[in-house]
């Protein structure tokens, strides 16, 4: 996918010009780097409702196609909200600001009891449904009854989630470009890669403990980004990319260097999210 999305960069160049390209290469570097907290939150649904492995492909590929449609109609209406009311972008930029303090503030064992967890409360108020699983049915009728297995369950609150992370990372693409079509199709490469970046992603979130403040520092980044664009000083596409770039491969660059440091010094335990 990767290669798909570079492919698709470099075609964007050619027939929109240099600055296109740049925007969809740094707003599909901004919107993937995201995509790494949404799947923490999509580890941590799998393990809280205990979905077997052989099924979670199958809700991952029903979540991204929601997530592809949900998010057409959130970047149609954002555009058309900053074009008409620039003072828009001063409040996507205030949520950005506010994303990008909540990460690095938030405490690692915060996120890790899902009982009390709006999105899960909505889903269960809205959705009936029943404690067993039925191979990779997402319904199954008990006692005559039409009721929604445990993996419809997960698939909506997958859904809901990406709808509360598209929040935050539809105005940091759009901190990037205001061009419908860079927006969209960076957004859909980024999440189409999802499924093949989960696998990676649960066995190696323990190992990037600086991941998640880097991905903070660049809403933050993106944030003030707009916040000076408003205030008519602009930050050219080139050094957004490079900065985005910089603070992502720093967080990998720190967590290897840092877990090389705890094996050196012989110190046991595992890094946890």
């Amino acid at each position: 996918m990767l290669g798909s999305a570079v492919a698709f960069g470099l075609g964007t160049m050619a027939v929109k010009g240099r600055q296109s390209g740049l925007e969809f290469f740094a707003g599909y570097l901004v919107e993937q780097s995201l995509s790494v907290d949404n799947l923490f939150v999509f580890i941590m649904l799998f393990e809280y409702f205990k979905v077997p492995a052989a099924y979670q492909g199958r809700v991952l590929t029903w979540g991204i196609i929601g997530a592809v449609s949900m998010r057409a109609v959130m970047i149609v209406v954002g555009v058309a909200a900053i074009q008409r009311f620039r003072g828009v972008i001063l409040a996507f930029a205030a949520i950005l600001l506010a994303s990008s303090v909540k990460l690095l503030t938030e405490k690692e064992d915060e996120d890790g009891d899902l009982s009390n967890n709006i999105v899960l409360r909505i889903s269960k108020f809205f959705v009936r449904s029943t404690d067993k699983y039925e191979g990779e049915k997402f319904f199954t009728v008990v006692d005559g009854k039409k009721m929604a297995t445990p993996l419809l369950l997960c698939l909506v609150c997958i859904e809901l989630s990406d709808f509360v992370f598209a929040v935050d990372s539809i105005p940091a693409v759009l901190g990037v470009s205001k061009d419908t079509f860079i927006v969209y199709s960076s957004n859909v490469f980024a999440i189409l890669a999802l499924r093949s970046l989960y696998t990676l992603v649960s066995h190696a979130i323990t190992d990037l403990p600086y991941l998640k403040p880097s991905v903070a520092l660049v809403l933050g980044f993106v944030g003030l980004k707009m916040c000076a664009e408003y205030f008519h000083y602009e930050i050219g596409i080139g050094v957004s990319l490079s900065v985005v770039a910089v603070l992502l491969s720093g967080g990998v660059g720190a967590s290897i260097w840092d877990n090389r440091r705890r094996a050196r010094l012989g110190l046991s335990g595992r890094h946890k999210h």
